[in-house]
């Protein structure tokens, strides 16, 4: 595919090298990157291990989330196709995994690199207090000077509790380890735009994605991996959030890792948001699940949305889901477009008993008050995000 011109959304089009604002930086390589027609890939492979250890050698700290195990686990069955059964992509992944954590231990070994294996579930990361585990665990090992491996733990993974794809996972691991930077690898020079009788051209540099970023993308997914360019501008787009740039480049290029750290024009480039989402806020938008739904009046979503408002249960008129105490929902308006995610203050049983009712009725009546999601633990959705895995 030739790219015959770049276009910028972002007139300031000058990239730094990453050793000018990164302590530690987050790289996500996707199966496309290492699994090619006749099979893995060890020369792509050792190009991106050995840019891993390059950008180290900058003083910069370096986490991998890491596709490829169902990948592998298919080339060691000698499957032709992904298989269909949750269960049968599991027993795979469980064969590839090991695979996959002995390929990254064995290359880095010989440049005196020790690496960790950790697999992630979205069950693991749900839980606040899993979430700051895993977080110590993350930093721990960065301390030790190793290279954390991240991959899905697909072996044991339910519908329930996926992430449903490594870029979503990246952009959560940039906020457990607090990153600076985070690379998506993929098997395309970046993000790419089509016009009729037209060659594709690559956009160099994003200021914002919004809605016009978003028509761009086309939800095509690779035979071997589980997601496409829309998960990838997803996963930018909540790294943004935190104040964090991002990248994503053709992973299959030689000394593609080395090009992004010395700042050279490859891929393309996210601007971070200037205003960052505190990382207590980020994880109720983005870690958490939703297990319930509320929908307010209009009354509520001027409250909510520009006065800062906790959400009273006067202000609720529906209520789905059994949801608890601190479990994440979704707060609607009242056309049933998404407004806001919050920890739930009540659960969805005394929820029931108080909506509509004031705070002096519910006093009155209960003998106990309570908002229905305090301000402190909602978020409020812009048109621009994606929500995904909500």
């Amino acid at each position: 595919m030739s790219i015959i011109r770049r276009d910028s959304h972002n007139n300031n089009d000058v990239r730094p090298a990453l050793d000018s604002f990164c302590r530690c930086i987050v790289i996500k390589i996707g199966s496309a990157v290492l699994l090619h027609d006749d099979g893995f890939s060890q020369d792509a492979f050792r190009n991106l291990v050995q840019g891993v250890v390059e950008i180290r050698k900058r003083g910069i700290k370096v986490v991998v989330v890491c596709s490829g195990a169902v990948a592998l686990g298919m080339e060691r069955l000698e499957l032709n196709k992904r298989p269909d059964n949750l269960s049968a992509v599991q027993a795979v992944a469980s064969v590839g995994q090991g695979i996959l954590a002995h390929k990254w231990s064995e290359e880095l070994s010989h440049m005196n690199v020790s690496t960790a294996q950790i697999l992630l579930t979205h069950d693991d990361l749900h839980d606040r207090r899993r979430f700051i585990s895993a977080r110590n665990t993350l930093r721990a090992l960065i301390n030790m000077d190793t290279v954390p491996i991240i991959n899905e733990n697909d072996a044991v993974a339910v519908d329930e509790i996926k992430m449903g794809d490594n870029d979503i996972l990246a952009s959560i691991v940039v906020s457990l380890v607090d990153a600076d930077h985070l690379i998506i690898c993929s098997s395309v020079e970046g993000l790419l735009t089509f016009e009729d009788g037209h060659e594709p051209r690559l956009i160099s540099r994003v200021g914002e994605i919004d809605v016009g970023i978003r028509r761009v993308v086309t939800q095509e997914k690779s035979s071997v991996g589980s997601g496409g360019m829309g998960t990838k501008l997803e996963a930018i787009h909540r790294v943004n959030k935190l104040g964090v740039s991002g990248q994503i480049v053709n992973g299959s290029l030689p000394g593609i890792l080395l090009d992004c750290a010395s700042g050279k024009m490859v891929g393309t480039w996210f601007d971070a948001h200037e205003i960052r989402m505190n990382a207590r806020r980020h994880w109720i938008a983005y870690a958490k699940k939703s297990t319930g739904r509320v929908s307010v009046d209009q009354g509520a979503e001027e409250a909510l949305r520009h006065q800062g408002k906790s959400l009273l249960p006067i202000g609720v008129t529906e209520i789905f889901g059994d949801f608890q105490e601190g479990d994440m929902i979704e707060i609607c308006d009242s056309k049933h477009r998404l407004l806001a995610v919050g920890l739930a203050s009540l659960n969805a049983e005394d929820s029931r008993k108080t909506i509509g009712l004031s705070s002096s009725q519910i006093k009155h009546i209960f003998g106990w008050h309570s908002v229905m999601v305090h301000r402190d633990d909602l978020v409020l959705v812009e048109s621009s995000d994606f929500l995904l895995t909500h």
